[in-house]
């Protein structure tokens, strides 16, 4: 059926109907858009709240993330990220596969129907000219014919009058005849168009209305089918990324599967052992010892001798109990300049005749800071406290007042520690490894330049080459420091934990004759900043020489880098630091590190730290030039 013969009388209808339906595309158009906003916002906001859950680096979330649980939820982070990606795919196909494609499509089918319709219009304006000329044509036959009946009439009757002239006779007649004469032709004008009209109009119908109306169907036809595979396109976008979201879901099943309880238990252990023993049992402490005493040299003497022993079970005590103690009463022990050195003064008089100027804290209730002070000017000088220079004495003091973390990790405990270093070590490592692979590719664009001087010059890549050739240099060095401390931590430790099982075992065989110099809460750290291992040992420190060594490694004594000038006496009451007078020469082993402090030595026997503004340094000419 067609339009064109079965709605030859609807040019109206028809009119209205296209219109309807290429609003109907629009609206389409419009829903199209709408639902590809949706798609775009929705992968925008997981994208945001997978980004939002994201391991943060150098965060604590990162330290996490070695755990299988988290590892699966990051995983599901990533999985709905590519989640999101295919919501993106999808308004992005939806965009340009169907709203731009009927975008398109509508303004084609616009330009058509408005043809269409101005030719049909201009059709029936026509068949309008062409009526309006069969009316014309009609009413003039028409006024002709009534005329000549009428001229007729008159005729008749003045022929009929005998009163009436000859010659009005005559004149009445050819009035009669004129007017039939112009009635034929009216009625053969008439008989013209109306011929005209009937084949126009037969033309009208027949050929140019049902061909407009052809084109008209075929459009909307067209149009509808157009609809119906946007629809399929529309449903095919959609299917095309269900298996990759699928794949997504599978992915995030296939993490939750990976979830090891076990492992992650094992983890714990490994990310917060600390590789010491659980502390012994406190001993008994008998105070009833001192109700018990007599006035005999016998009561005395077991008096004292059982004070001796509760001196050392208390400290044995205490060192089996020193985790627990708190980190300001640990520093307190580990007397040594706490703060910047004291400005030099104004006048001759003492640094600590300064109003206003800071001075180095003094200790006043601390025994066993006395002790150590007395341990370590004591005579024969052990030299293996050089291991509490700078970095326990400065360093490590200031390190835990300013919240930094030192270099080797000292303020671990040694399993952590081990790891940490462990770590970088490794990071050392690859980097050391780019840089090798970088003069690798460099000294082989050298040897290509060499050949073919066209392609480059070779003194262009010279300088970077030893550029990299120092900081491999650098980084080795920094790999050796790091890896004495691992070696330190991985062998010393534990060979320190049975040693200072038999140095206490010697210790109870000696105790009778040998004295008690206890600086075991001068030592709650290790002498490399790291937490001691086994307390026994330190709270029992009055060895011979040989087994003092075996707690610290046996150093040579620090080489003289030239000499000093006392400027300003100082008084040096901490720990760690040395008397001087006004003008007194003394020798230069350590140069200031940029913290104000210099180390200086007195007779080959005392030494410690000054000011550096307290003094004037003249260093030997072979060590300015290395």
């Amino acid at each position: 059926m067609s339009w064109g013969t079965e709605l030859w009388d609807q040019f109206d209808n028809l009119e209205k109907h296209t219109q309807w339906g290429i609003e109907v595309l629009e609206k389409y158009i419009k829903f199209v858009k709408e639902r590809a906003e949706i798609e775009i916002n929705y992968a925008k906001q997981l994208r945001n709240l997978s980004k939002k859950y994201q391991t943060k680096k150098n965060s604590k979330e990162e330290e996490e993330s070695k755990y299988t649980s988290c590892k699966a939820f990051q995983t599901t982070l990533n999985e709905m990220n590519d989640y999101a990606g295919q919501h993106e795919v999808v308004s992005e196909n939806m965009t340009s596969m169907i709203m731009a494609e009927l975008t398109r499509f509508v303004q084609e089918l616009k330009q058509e129907r408005k043809s269409n319709f101005h030719e049909g219009r201009k059709a029936q304006q026509h068949m309008e000219t062409c009526w309006k000329q069969l009316e014309s044509s009609k009413r003039r036959f028409e006024r002709d014919c009534k005329e000549a009946e009428r001229a007729q009439q008159y005729f008749e009757r003045m022929d009929a009058d005998i009163n009436v002239t000859k010659a009005d006779v005559e004149k009445a007649r050819q009035q009669a005849q004129i007017r039939h004469q112009m009635a034929d032709d009216s009625k053969g004008d008439y008989s013209s168009v109306l011929q005209k009209f009937n084949h126009e109009q037969q033309e009208h119908y027949h050929t140019h209305i049902p061909s407009i109306f052809q084109k008209l169907q075929d459009m909307e036809e067209k149009r509808i089918v157009r609809l119906g595979d946007s629809l399929k396109t529309y449903a095919d976008i959609d299917r095309q990324v269900v298996p990759i979201i699928g794949k997504c879901l599978d992915g995030i099943t296939k993490s939750a599967d990976s979830i090891n309880g076990k492992q992650d238990s094992q983890t714990v252990i490994e990310s917060f052992k600390s590789g010491f023993e659980p502390p012994g049992d406190v001993d008994f402490e008998d105070f009833t010892q001192s109700i018990k005493r007599t006035v005999s040299d016998t009561s005395l003497t077991n008096s004292r001798a059982d004070g001796k022993s509760e001196l050392k079970i208390s400290g044995k005590s205490r060192g089996k109990l020193w985790p627990f103690i708190k980190k300001n009463k640990l520093m307190s022990l580990l007397t040594s300049p706490h703060q910047p050195p004291p400005p030099p003064p104004a006048s001759d008089s003492s640094p600590s005749a300064v109003p206003n100027g800071p001075q180095s804290p003094k200790q006043q209730k601390e025994p066993l800071s006395h002790r150590l002070n007395d341990f370590m000017t004591s005579k024969p000088k052990i030299h293996c406290f050089r291991s509490l220079k700078r970095g326990l004495s400065l360093k490590l003091c200031f390190g835990f007042h300013q919240g930094a973390t030192p270099e080797d990790f000292s303020n671990l405990p040694p399993e952590q520690r081990r790891k940490k270093l462990q770590q970088k070590v490794d990071e050392l490592n690859k980097d050391i490894q780019k840089e090798i692979d970088q003069r690798d590719a460099l000294t082989k664009m050298k040897d290509v330049y060499m050949k073919n001087p066209q392609m480059g010059d070779p003194a262009s890549v010279a300088q970077r080459l030893i550029e990299i050739s120092n900081n491999i240099e650098k980084l080795r060095v920094e790999v050796q420091k790091f890896e004495g401390w691992l070696a330190e931590v991985e062998g010393r430790l534990p060979a320190r934990n049975d040693n200072s099982r038999r140095q206490s075992a010697l210790y109870e065989t000696q105790n009778a004759t040998t004295p008690v110099s206890n600086c075991a809460q001068d030592r709650e750290s290790s002498p490399d900043g790291s937490y001691t291992e086994d307390q026994s040992q330190e709270t029992e420190v009055k060895v011979t020489p040989t087994e003092f060594d075996d707690d610290f490694d046996d150093e040579e004594p620090l080489p003289t880098i030239g000499t000093c000038k006392a400027l300003y006496p100082f008084d040096g009451e901490n720990e760690g630091t040395i008397s001087v007078a006004e003008g007194e020469v003394l020798s230069v082993i350590e140069e200031d590190k940029g913290d104000g402090w210099t180390r200086i030595r007195r007779n080959e026997e005392e030494e410690g730290y000054v000011p550096t503004s307290y003094i004037e340094v003249y260093l030997d000419k072979n060590t300015k030039d290395s």
